[in-house]
């Protein structure tokens, strides 16, 4: 059942996603050759717990999980695509690395993504990037109401394809507001005109995932919880809680 969130809670809303806003940028600034990733995630649990919040990461177990999720953000670096788990693994310069965070604060959740490098830029990293971000731009722009959910999924997909991009076949947004995974499911490839209308007050984590080998297939590694690419490719993933309104679209994990 697909909810329609109120004014009041998307303001709410927007005070959940700034946590989140905050722990990724904090994170990301910690971020350099020789920090572990389970450094990274203690740089995110003191954010959230400053500010009051609680992650609707930690502990959290999907039916395709072995085990409840260890920690408050995702760590998935170089060809792991998503849902990485932090390890003792220290970053080394060249490492690309994509941090996935959320955030619970008085009722309401944010989900946000960044992905960067680690020291010296690979230029193909560089643009790999700019790419993620071009297709979640270009996803935000057709959230708008009087539209439909396919207009998302398109234009995603199609800024993935003009980049060459593959995307990991399944995998896309979702809906988000008391919890973290809500309805609707949001593809990252679809047609336009398509799926459920989007009206004033409807929340969704908009999160593309490209892979820069152009493959669309993937494997999950040992720990039953990362996605990697199947041909060692570089991945990258970046994430906004985007609100859908009459004035536009507002997103409302920015710090």
């Amino acid at each position: 059942m697909v909810e329609i969130k109120s004014d009041a809670a998307l303001d709410a809303m927007r005070e959940a996603g700034r946590v989140v806003g905050l722990a990724l940028e904090a994170v990301q600034a910690a971020a350099r050759p020789g920090v572990s990733l389970q450094e990274l995630d203690e740089v995110a649990r003191g954010v959230l717990a400053e500010a009051g919040a609680r992650s609707p990461f930690l502990g959290y177990r999907p039916s395709f999980a072995p085990t409840p999720f260890p920690a408050v953000i995702c760590t998935s670096v170089n060809d792991a695509v998503v849902h990485g788990i932090p390890t003792g693994y220290r970053l080394r310069d060249g490492d690309l690395v994509s941090v996935d965070c959320g955030a619970e604060l008085d009722g309401w959740t944010g989900d946000a993504a960044v992905s960067f490098t680690v020291g010296t830029a690979r230029p193909a990293d560089l643009a790999l990037i700019e790419a993620t971000r071009r297709a979640l731009d270009a996803g935000i722009a057709a959230a708008v109401a009087g539209g439909r959910l396919g207009d998302i999924s398109h234009a995603i997909g199609t800024a993935a394809r003009r980049a060459r991009c593959g995307m990991p076949e399944g995998f896309g947004g979702h809906g988000i507001g008391r919890r973290m995974h809500e309805d609707p499911h949001l593809p990252n490839r679809g047609r336009p005109g398509r799926g459920f209308p989007l009206r004033h007050g409807l929340v969704l984590a908009i999160e593309p995932m490209l892979m820069a080998g152009g493959r669309d297939d993937y494997r999950t590694g040992d720990d039953g919880w990362t996605l990697f690419t199947t041909d060692g490719s570089r991945a990258a993933h970046i994430e906004h809680t985007v609100a859908v309104t009459e004035d536009g679209p507002r997103i409302l994990t920015l710090p």
